[in-house]
């Protein structure tokens, strides 16, 4: 194998912001004269226009281009100030890396909890981010499959994802959340008996269907947006990927064509203000209001018909809506396995399922 590393419901493809390389370029900026009074010789003094930096994974930066103006305004109306908003966007893990490294974010949106943790464990975020509403949860999607048009590799569930000679894309776990949600969409899939020839219980199991995945893998990405753009050039038979990545391309007239495993994970998505970074910066009263808006009514209806993500409700992500959104036979979420604490030992530990299996898989 070769393989290049590159709430209830309320109610395309653009560039890169900038890239997790890009990120940490960015650093000289964030840390301009926009976030002014900052000094050490003494506390910081809040600017008269102050900016927040921004760090988001890499997928829902169209629904952040509404949300975020959106926000603006409603600061400018209510406290006669504008806001500045510098953004980044990358692999959730990279984004979290970089936070940790240096980069002044002062709130981040995730993918997944660990990254967040992450950040929280190097003590620089300092308060407990899951007492928010949803536990910290702004938005839901699922783990899909984006197949060419008419599916000719006839793929349905994850054990056709083994099939001798596909070629498969998804990103790299090392870089991405999205990565390791469709790891762990697979292993749950498996160890809950919803994949024929795959028993229940069986970690053994997950990682006979683990390896067969990878040993078809051809590239793994740096992040989720780069792997569906790859496979929009015209690369692989099949991505795994986010459900709302396949309904942006579609949105955009893009030939994606989406297939829903009966059983797949919810994908549930964290923001955080970093505390540390924010109260450097003066800016951690627009930070929490900021953040405190991502959990609102209005936020929520812009999260599901610009970004195409799901509510936070697991139930409601569950039934769908009767049109955009598919009911899921099994959709479960990583506590159903345990929790991420269970998950990050069991599947990406040392010894763990995927890390053997892929391990296995490169030969």
């Amino acid at each position: 194998m070769e393989l290049r590393h590159g709430r209830k419901w309320s109610g395309r493809r653009s560039m890169l912001v900038g890239a997790a390389a890009a990120s940490v370029g960015m650093l000289g900026v964030a840390c301009s004269a926009a976030k002014a009074g900052q000094t050490s010789a003494g506390p910081c003094k809040p600017a008269t226009t102050p900016v927040i930096t921004f760090a988001a994974y890499s997928t829902p930066r169209e629904v952040y281009g509404k949300i975020i103006p959106a926000f603006q305004a409603l600061w400018k109306t209510e406290h006669n100030q504008s806001v500045i908003f510098e953004e980044s966007y990358g692999g959730s893990t990279t984004q979290a890396q970089n936070v940790v490294n240096g980069f002044p974010a002062d709130v981040v949106a995730l993918s997944l909890a660990p990254d967040v943790k992450s950040i929280q464990d190097a003590g620089l975020i300092t308060h407990d981010w899951t007492k928010a509403p949803d536990k910290g949860m702004v938005s839901t999607s699922v783990v899909v499959f984006d197949v060419r048009p008419g599916n000719p590799k006839h793929i349905a569930n994850w054990n056709d994802l083994t099939q001798s000679g596909l070629q498969i894309l998804t990103p790299d776990p090392a870089a991405s959340g999205g990565a390791r949600w469709n790891i762990v969409g697979a292993y749950g899939a498996s160890t809950r008996g919803k994949v024929s020839g795959y028993a229940a219980g069986s970690d053994a199991d997950a990682g006979k269907l683990l390896q067969g995945i990878f040993k078809n893998v051809t590239v793994l990405d740096k992040s989720a947006r780069d792997s569906i753009k790859n496979f929009e050039s015209g690369n692989g038979d099949v991505a795994i990927t986010y459900e709302n990545e396949v309904l942006t391309a579609q949105k955009a007239g893009l030939p994606d064509q989406m297939v829903i495993p009966p059983s797949t994970v919810l994908i549930q998505n964290p923001v955080a203000v970093v505390d540390k970074n924010a109260e450097g910066h003066c800016v951690e009263n627009v930070a929490n209001a900021f953040v405190a808006y991502l959990h609102t009514a209005d936020a929520e209806a812009l999260y599901t018909s610009v970004g195409f993500l799901r509510p936070t409700d697991a139930a409601a992500a569950r039934a769908g809506d009767g049109d955009k959104f598919p009911a899921i036979t099994d959709l479960f979420t990583t506590d159903d396995l345990g929790g991420w604490g269970s998950v990050g030992t069991k599947v990406f530990g040392t010894n763990g399922v995927f890390t053997n299996a892929f391990k296995a898989a490169q030969g």
